[in-house]
């Protein structure tokens, strides 16, 4: 599930950043166009007002969250390598 949301946040703020007919769709239309990357949104949630982030704005947002992904999946290899050793070690 979470791997599932990381996808979804990580292919919205690409698309914000660079596909103009998606970032349309978001201002016109936030419930069909989420629902086109499979998140489900509650339309009582949805502002009447709506102002989408920059092209600029997003794309940093989608740096940052491939950059945490990548700094997670690093880490990987040092906790298995813990458990390892404390194995061995017993």
């Amino acid at each position: 599930m979470i791997k599932q949301n990381f996808d979804q946040l990580n292919t919205m703020l690409a698309k914000l950043a660079a596909d103009d007919g998606f970032r349309d769709r978001m201002q016109n239309d936030p419930i069909r166009a989420l629902g086109t990357l499979g998140i489900e949104l509650d339309p009582a949630k949805v502002p009447a007002a709506r102002r989408l982030p920059s092209k600029d704005a997003a794309a940093a947002d989608h740096a940052a969250l491939a950059s945490k992904q990548i700094g997670e999946n690093g880490m990987v290899l040092f906790m298995l390598s813990g458990v390892s050793v404390a194995r061995l070690a017993s």
